[in-house]
Protein backbone atom coordinates (compact mmCIF):
# COMPACT_ATOMS: atom_id res chain seq x y z
CA UNK A 1 0.00 0.00 0.00
CA UNK A 2 2.54 2.74 0.92
CA UNK A 3 4.71 2.26 -2.85
CA UNK A 4 0.86 2.73 -4.30
CA UNK A 5 0.66 6.27 -2.61
CA UNK A 6 4.30 6.58 -3.05
CA UNK A 7 3.55 6.45 -6.73
CA UNK A 8 0.15 8.38 -6.89
CA UNK A 9 2.37 11.26 -6.04
CA UNK A 10 5.35 10.41 -7.83
CA UNK A 11 4.23 9.22 -11.58
CA UNK A 12 2.84 12.44 -13.62
CA UNK A 13 0.03 12.22 -15.77
CA UNK A 14 0.03 13.71 -19.31
CA UNK A 15 -0.55 17.30 -19.52
CA UNK A 16 -0.30 17.88 -16.20
CA UNK A 17 1.46 21.83 -15.61
CA UNK A 18 4.08 21.22 -13.41
CA UNK A 19 5.74 18.53 -16.02
CA UNK A 20 7.64 21.42 -17.84
CA UNK A 21 8.36 23.26 -14.90
CA UNK A 22 9.94 19.69 -13.57
CA UNK A 23 12.23 19.62 -16.24
CA UNK A 24 13.31 23.49 -15.97
CA UNK A 25 14.03 22.43 -12.15
CA UNK A 26 16.33 19.46 -13.44
CA UNK A 27 17.68 21.65 -15.88
CA UNK A 28 18.48 24.43 -13.38
CA UNK A 29 20.31 21.95 -10.79
CA UNK A 30 22.32 20.47 -13.61
CA UNK A 31 23.71 23.88 -14.75
CA UNK A 32 24.43 24.85 -11.09
CA UNK A 33 26.21 21.41 -10.44
CA UNK A 34 27.69 21.81 -13.48
CA UNK A 35 29.27 25.69 -13.52
CA UNK A 36 30.40 24.86 -9.77
CA UNK A 37 32.53 21.99 -10.86
CA UNK A 38 34.18 23.60 -13.47
CA UNK A 39 34.99 26.59 -11.86
CA UNK A 40 36.70 24.93 -8.66
CA UNK A 41 37.95 22.28 -10.76
CA UNK A 42 39.66 24.96 -12.66
CA UNK A 43 40.70 27.48 -9.71
CA UNK A 44 42.44 24.33 -8.60
CA UNK A 45 43.98 23.32 -11.47
CA UNK A 46 45.18 27.19 -12.08
CA UNK A 47 46.13 27.74 -8.68
CA UNK A 48 47.98 24.36 -8.63
CA UNK A 49 49.65 25.11 -11.99
CA UNK A 50 51.06 28.75 -11.00
CA UNK A 51 52.30 27.25 -7.83
CA UNK A 52 54.43 24.89 -9.51
CA UNK A 53 55.88 27.14 -11.82
CA UNK A 54 57.13 29.44 -9.13
CA UNK A 55 58.17 26.00 -6.76
CA UNK A 56 59.73 24.85 -10.26
CA UNK A 57 62.23 27.52 -10.54
CA UNK A 58 62.63 28.15 -6.76
CA UNK A 59 61.79 26.27 -3.39
CA UNK A 60 59.64 25.85 -0.70
CA UNK A 61 61.70 26.96 1.86
CA UNK A 62 64.44 29.22 1.66
CA UNK A 63 67.40 29.37 3.85
CA UNK A 64 69.14 32.80 4.21
CA UNK A 65 71.47 35.11 6.28
CA UNK A 66 69.20 36.86 8.83
CA UNK A 67 70.89 40.20 7.85
CA UNK A 68 70.53 39.86 4.04
CA UNK A 69 69.94 42.74 2.01
CA UNK A 70 66.88 43.45 -0.58
CA UNK A 71 70.01 43.05 -3.41
CA UNK A 72 70.57 40.31 -5.39
CA UNK A 73 73.82 39.95 -3.89
CA UNK A 74 73.60 38.18 -0.99
CA UNK A 75 75.71 38.01 2.34
CA UNK A 76 77.10 34.60 2.34
CA UNK A 77 76.55 31.61 4.93
CA UNK A 78 79.00 28.75 5.28
CA UNK A 79 78.02 25.57 4.42
CA UNK A 80 76.68 23.35 7.15
CA UNK A 81 76.83 19.69 5.89
CA UNK A 82 75.27 18.60 9.25
CA UNK A 83 72.71 20.92 8.93
CA UNK A 84 71.54 19.97 5.63
CA UNK A 85 71.54 16.26 6.57
CA UNK A 86 70.08 17.01 9.84
CA UNK A 87 66.88 18.65 7.98
CA UNK A 88 66.94 15.84 5.54
CA UNK A 89 66.55 13.21 8.15
CA UNK A 90 62.55 15.05 7.98
CA UNK A 91 60.28 12.70 5.94
CA UNK A 92 59.04 15.80 4.49
CA UNK A 93 61.50 17.49 2.85
CA UNK A 94 62.84 15.87 -0.66
CA UNK A 95 65.68 17.83 -1.51
CA UNK A 96 68.27 20.80 -0.31
CA UNK A 97 70.47 22.23 -2.10
CA UNK A 98 72.68 25.39 -1.82
CA UNK A 99 72.60 28.48 -4.27
CA UNK A 100 73.19 32.25 -5.14
CA UNK A 101 72.78 35.09 -6.90
CA UNK A 102 74.27 37.84 -8.92
CA UNK A 103 73.54 40.38 -11.41
CA UNK A 104 75.51 40.50 -14.52
CA UNK A 105 75.83 41.65 -18.21
CA UNK A 106 75.15 39.23 -20.88
CA UNK A 107 76.73 40.11 -24.18
CA UNK A 108 76.59 38.62 -27.48
CA UNK A 109 77.49 39.09 -30.64
CA UNK A 110 75.10 41.04 -31.68
CA UNK A 111 73.47 42.83 -28.35
CA UNK A 112 74.17 43.53 -24.60
CA UNK A 113 71.46 42.46 -21.80
CA UNK A 114 71.43 42.56 -17.88
CA UNK A 115 70.49 39.54 -16.72
CA UNK A 116 70.18 37.79 -13.03
CA UNK A 117 72.74 34.82 -12.66
CA UNK A 118 71.71 31.67 -10.06
CA UNK A 119 74.49 29.69 -9.25
CA UNK A 120 73.40 26.03 -8.50
CA UNK A 121 75.06 23.14 -7.15
CA UNK A 122 74.91 18.99 -8.01
CA UNK A 123 71.88 18.97 -5.43
CA UNK A 124 69.73 21.29 -7.73
CA UNK A 125 66.30 19.36 -8.16
CA UNK A 126 66.28 19.08 -12.05
CA UNK A 127 63.28 16.82 -12.18
CA UNK A 128 60.78 19.45 -11.01
CA UNK A 129 63.09 22.26 -13.22
CA UNK A 130 63.49 19.88 -16.33
CA UNK A 131 59.73 20.40 -17.57
CA UNK A 132 60.75 23.77 -18.57
CA UNK A 133 63.89 22.89 -20.78
CA UNK A 134 62.50 23.39 -24.36
CA UNK A 135 66.00 22.11 -25.50
CA UNK A 136 69.40 21.14 -24.69
CA UNK A 137 70.80 19.23 -21.48
CA UNK A 138 70.61 20.42 -17.60
CA UNK A 139 74.71 21.69 -16.01
CA UNK A 140 77.06 19.37 -15.77
CA UNK A 141 78.76 19.37 -12.78
CA UNK A 142 83.14 18.57 -11.53
CA UNK A 143 84.11 18.15 -8.05
CA UNK A 144 87.82 19.28 -9.29
CA UNK A 145 86.32 22.00 -12.17
CA UNK A 146 83.98 24.87 -12.61
CA UNK A 147 81.37 24.56 -15.25
CA UNK A 148 81.66 27.31 -17.99
CA UNK A 149 77.85 26.21 -19.09
CA UNK A 150 74.63 28.58 -19.27
CA UNK A 151 71.07 27.96 -19.16
CA UNK A 152 69.00 31.17 -20.52
CA UNK A 153 64.86 31.49 -21.58
CA UNK A 154 63.97 31.66 -24.81
CA UNK A 155 63.15 35.40 -24.29
CA UNK A 156 66.77 36.14 -23.40
CA UNK A 157 68.01 33.66 -26.09
CA UNK A 158 65.98 35.96 -28.66
CA UNK A 159 66.91 39.54 -27.32
CA UNK A 160 70.82 38.36 -27.71
CA UNK A 161 70.39 35.96 -31.06
CA UNK A 162 71.91 33.34 -29.18
CA UNK A 163 71.20 29.36 -29.83
CA UNK A 164 71.94 26.09 -28.52
CA UNK A 165 75.92 25.59 -28.60
CA UNK A 166 76.60 29.40 -28.76
CA UNK A 167 79.12 31.12 -26.82
CA UNK A 168 78.25 34.57 -24.92
CA UNK A 169 80.49 37.17 -22.06
CA UNK A 170 78.73 37.76 -18.98
CA UNK A 171 80.22 41.11 -17.33
CA UNK A 172 80.36 41.78 -13.40
CA UNK A 173 80.25 45.11 -12.68
CA UNK A 174 82.34 44.89 -9.11
CA UNK A 175 86.19 46.22 -8.16
CA UNK A 176 88.12 44.65 -9.80
CA UNK A 177 85.57 44.36 -13.15
CA UNK A 178 85.64 40.55 -13.90
CA UNK A 179 84.11 38.70 -16.88
CA UNK A 180 83.69 34.88 -18.01
CA UNK A 181 83.05 33.15 -21.63
CA UNK A 182 80.05 30.83 -21.09
CA UNK A 183 78.54 27.66 -23.14
CA UNK A 184 74.48 28.10 -23.84
CA UNK A 185 73.93 24.48 -22.69
CA UNK A 186 70.05 24.65 -22.65
CA UNK A 187 67.23 26.86 -22.91
CA UNK A 188 63.82 27.27 -20.93
CA UNK A 189 60.66 28.85 -21.01
CA UNK A 190 58.93 29.07 -17.51
CA UNK A 191 55.89 31.58 -19.17
CA UNK A 192 56.86 33.12 -16.03
CA UNK A 193 58.02 36.76 -17.17
CA UNK A 194 60.01 37.81 -14.43
CA UNK A 195 62.01 35.04 -14.59
CA UNK A 196 61.90 34.48 -18.43
CA UNK A 197 63.51 37.88 -18.84
CA UNK A 198 65.94 38.02 -16.47
CA UNK A 199 67.52 34.59 -14.80
CA UNK A 200 70.04 32.53 -16.26
CA UNK A 201 71.52 29.26 -14.27
CA UNK A 202 75.48 29.07 -14.08
CA UNK A 203 77.38 26.78 -11.68
CA UNK A 204 77.65 28.08 -7.64
CA UNK A 205 80.98 27.34 -7.91
CA UNK A 206 81.58 29.77 -10.61
CA UNK A 207 79.69 32.80 -8.59
CA UNK A 208 81.79 31.92 -5.82
CA UNK A 209 85.24 32.46 -7.86
CA UNK A 210 83.65 35.93 -8.92
CA UNK A 211 82.55 36.71 -5.60
CA UNK A 212 86.51 35.90 -3.68
CA UNK A 213 84.33 33.65 -1.73
CA UNK A 214 85.78 30.07 -0.03
CA UNK A 215 83.88 27.28 -1.60
CA UNK A 216 82.50 26.49 2.23
CA UNK A 217 80.69 30.31 1.41
CA UNK A 218 77.03 30.24 -0.44
CA UNK A 219 74.46 32.31 -0.45
CA UNK A 220 71.83 30.26 0.55
CA UNK A 221 70.26 26.63 0.65
CA UNK A 222 66.82 26.07 -1.07
CA UNK A 223 64.76 23.03 0.43
CA UNK A 224 61.56 21.54 -1.59
CA UNK A 225 59.24 19.08 0.88
CA UNK A 226 56.92 16.79 -0.77
CA UNK A 227 53.52 18.43 0.54
CA UNK A 228 52.91 21.96 -0.18
CA UNK A 229 49.85 22.02 2.30
CA UNK A 230 52.64 21.79 4.89
CA UNK A 231 54.22 24.50 3.69
CA UNK A 232 53.82 26.82 7.04
CA UNK A 233 54.12 23.94 9.22
CA UNK A 234 57.80 23.51 7.36
CA UNK A 235 58.29 27.00 6.96
CA UNK A 236 57.98 27.33 10.99
CA UNK A 237 59.73 23.87 11.95
CA UNK A 238 63.02 24.90 9.85
CA UNK A 239 62.88 27.82 11.23
CA UNK A 240 63.37 26.47 14.49
CA UNK A 241 65.91 24.66 13.82
CA UNK A 242 68.50 26.56 12.41
CA UNK A 243 71.40 29.03 13.68
CA UNK A 244 69.64 32.40 15.16
CA UNK A 245 71.79 34.05 12.40
CA UNK A 246 69.73 32.24 9.87
CA UNK A 247 66.28 33.04 8.72
CA UNK A 248 63.99 30.43 6.66
CA UNK A 249 61.31 32.33 4.44
CA UNK A 250 58.79 30.08 2.56
CA UNK A 251 57.95 30.26 -1.26
CA UNK A 252 54.58 32.61 0.34
CA UNK A 253 56.76 35.27 2.10
CA UNK A 254 59.08 35.38 -0.86
CA UNK A 255 56.35 36.41 -3.49
CA UNK A 256 53.47 37.39 -1.60
CA UNK A 257 52.04 39.16 -4.50
CA UNK A 258 51.72 36.11 -6.61
CA UNK A 259 50.20 34.10 -3.58
CA UNK A 260 47.88 37.32 -2.64
CA UNK A 261 46.42 37.23 -6.29
CA UNK A 262 46.32 33.59 -6.32
CA UNK A 263 44.28 33.20 -3.39
CA UNK A 264 41.70 36.28 -4.74
CA UNK A 265 40.46 32.74 -6.93
CA UNK A 266 39.04 31.46 -3.66
CA UNK A 267 36.93 34.21 -3.02
CA UNK A 268 35.91 34.48 -6.75
CA UNK A 269 34.53 31.04 -6.83
CA UNK A 270 33.17 31.38 -3.43
CA UNK A 271 30.84 34.10 -4.39
CA UNK A 272 29.70 32.60 -7.82
CA UNK A 273 28.27 29.54 -5.67
CA UNK A 274 26.51 31.20 -3.59
CA UNK A 275 24.66 32.95 -5.88
CA UNK A 276 24.26 29.41 -8.18
CA UNK A 277 23.26 28.43 -4.60
CA UNK A 278 20.40 30.55 -4.14
CA UNK A 279 19.16 30.43 -7.13
CA UNK A 280 19.19 26.75 -6.80
CA UNK A 281 17.39 27.20 -3.83
CA UNK A 282 14.73 29.55 -5.05
CA UNK A 283 13.72 27.17 -8.46
CA UNK A 284 13.11 24.26 -6.24
CA UNK A 285 11.09 25.74 -3.79
CA UNK A 286 9.06 27.06 -6.55
CA UNK A 287 8.57 23.66 -7.94
CA UNK A 288 8.01 21.86 -4.63
CA UNK A 289 4.98 24.77 -4.51
CA UNK A 290 3.79 23.93 -8.22
CA UNK A 291 3.52 20.52 -7.15
CA UNK A 292 2.01 20.34 -4.01
CA UNK A 293 -1.11 22.74 -5.18
CA UNK A 294 -0.85 20.50 -8.29
CA UNK A 295 -1.52 17.34 -5.56
CA UNK A 296 -3.67 18.71 -2.84
CA UNK A 297 -6.11 16.48 -3.85
CA UNK A 298 -4.12 13.57 -4.14
CA UNK A 299 -2.58 14.60 -0.71
CA UNK A 300 -6.59 14.67 0.27
CA UNK A 301 -7.40 11.31 -0.64
CA UNK A 302 -3.95 9.33 0.85
CA UNK A 303 -4.77 10.96 4.13
CA UNK A 304 -8.31 9.81 3.59
CA UNK A 305 -7.02 6.37 3.34
CA UNK A 306 -5.02 6.64 6.17
CA UNK A 307 -1.68 7.78 5.52
CA UNK A 308 -0.22 10.39 8.36
CA UNK A 309 1.82 13.53 8.56
CA UNK A 310 4.76 11.69 8.68
CA UNK A 311 4.22 9.77 5.78
CA UNK A 312 3.12 12.67 4.06
CA UNK A 313 6.41 14.87 4.86
CA UNK A 314 8.45 12.03 3.48
CA UNK A 315 6.67 11.69 0.43
CA UNK A 316 7.34 15.22 -0.35
CA UNK A 317 11.23 14.94 0.82
CA UNK A 318 11.43 11.85 -2.02
CA UNK A 319 9.68 14.27 -4.94
CA UNK A 320 12.39 17.10 -3.60
CA UNK A 321 14.79 13.92 -3.34
CA UNK A 322 14.18 12.78 -6.86
CA UNK A 323 14.39 16.05 -8.99
CA UNK A 324 17.42 17.17 -7.02
CA UNK A 325 19.37 14.06 -7.71
CA UNK A 326 18.49 13.88 -11.12
CA UNK A 327 19.89 17.25 -11.93
CA UNK A 328 23.00 16.68 -9.14
CA UNK A 329 23.69 13.46 -10.87
CA UNK A 330 23.28 14.68 -15.00
CA UNK A 331 25.35 17.97 -13.55
CA UNK A 332 28.46 15.86 -12.50
CA UNK A 333 28.10 13.59 -15.40
CA UNK A 334 28.59 16.92 -17.71
CA UNK A 335 30.29 18.34 -16.19
CA UNK A 336 33.71 15.65 -15.06
CA UNK A 337 33.25 14.90 -19.04
CA UNK A 338 34.05 18.30 -19.97
CA UNK A 339 36.41 18.58 -17.44
CA UNK A 340 38.41 15.73 -18.53
CA UNK A 341 38.30 16.33 -22.29
CA UNK A 342 39.67 19.75 -21.49
CA UNK A 343 42.37 18.33 -19.13
CA UNK A 344 43.40 15.77 -21.74
CA UNK A 345 43.26 17.57 -24.96
CA UNK A 346 43.64 21.64 -23.79
CA UNK A 347 40.95 22.42 -26.24
CA UNK A 348 40.70 26.34 -24.73
CA UNK A 349 43.82 28.34 -25.19
CA UNK A 350 44.74 30.98 -22.80
CA UNK A 351 47.33 33.69 -23.89
CA UNK A 352 50.80 33.20 -22.12
CA UNK A 353 51.79 36.52 -21.78
CA UNK A 354 48.81 37.78 -19.74
CA UNK A 355 47.74 34.47 -17.76
CA UNK A 356 51.24 32.18 -17.35
CA UNK A 357 49.82 29.59 -19.28
CA UNK A 358 48.96 28.55 -22.98
CA UNK A 359 45.78 26.60 -21.86
CA UNK A 360 43.04 26.63 -19.31
CA UNK A 361 44.61 23.88 -16.85
CA UNK A 362 42.45 21.28 -14.76
CA UNK A 363 42.32 19.63 -11.17
CA UNK A 364 39.87 17.16 -9.82
CA UNK A 365 39.83 18.02 -6.14
CA UNK A 366 37.70 14.88 -4.99
CA UNK A 367 36.93 16.70 -1.46
CA UNK A 368 35.81 19.76 -3.18
CA UNK A 369 33.62 17.99 -5.75
CA UNK A 370 32.05 15.37 -3.37
CA UNK A 371 30.92 18.72 -0.51
CA UNK A 372 29.49 20.11 -3.62
CA UNK A 373 27.12 17.23 -4.15
CA UNK A 374 26.81 17.27 -0.65
CA UNK A 375 25.78 20.75 0.40
CA UNK A 376 23.53 21.19 -2.71
CA UNK A 377 22.13 17.73 -1.50
CA UNK A 378 21.33 18.58 1.79
CA UNK A 379 20.75 22.52 1.74
CA UNK A 380 18.18 21.99 -1.07
CA UNK A 381 16.73 19.03 1.03
CA UNK A 382 16.85 21.18 4.33
CA UNK A 383 15.38 24.27 3.12
CA UNK A 384 12.27 22.30 1.80
CA UNK A 385 11.90 20.48 5.02
CA UNK A 386 10.22 23.39 7.20
CA UNK A 387 7.62 23.97 4.19
CA UNK A 388 7.32 20.06 3.76
CA UNK A 389 6.07 19.41 7.85
CA UNK A 390 4.29 22.60 7.37
CA UNK A 391 2.22 21.80 4.04
CA UNK A 392 2.11 18.24 5.70
CA UNK A 393 0.51 19.00 8.76
CA UNK A 394 -2.29 22.14 7.43
CA UNK A 395 -3.48 20.12 4.52
CA UNK A 396 -7.10 18.45 5.78
CA UNK A 397 -8.44 15.78 3.84
CA UNK A 398 -11.96 17.45 4.01
CA UNK A 399 -10.40 21.04 2.16
CA UNK A 400 -7.84 19.03 -0.06
CA UNK A 401 -10.27 17.17 -1.81
CA UNK A 402 -12.55 20.10 -2.36
CA UNK A 403 -9.51 22.15 -3.05
CA UNK A 404 -9.83 23.01 -7.21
Amino acid sequence: MGHFKTLLLLNKKKGNFSQPIVRLTILGVMLGIVIMIIAVAITSGYKQAIRNKVIGVDSHIRISNYDRNTSLDPIPINKDENLRCSLLEDSNIENINYFTTKVAIVKSNQTVEGTILKGIDNHFAWNNFSNYLIEGTPLSFSEDSTSRQIIISTRLANKLNLKLGDNLITYFVQDPPRQRKLTVCAIYETGLPDYDNHVALVDLKMLQEINGWTPSQVGGMEIRISDYQNIDEMGIRVHQNIGYNLKAETIKQLYPNIFQWIALFDTNVIVLMVIIIVVCLITITSTFFIIVLEETKTIGILKTLGMGTKQIFHLFLMIALKLIGKGVLYGNAIALSLCLLQYHFHFIKLDAATYYLSYVPIAFPIGNILLINLGILLLCLGTLSIPALYISQKITPINAIRFD
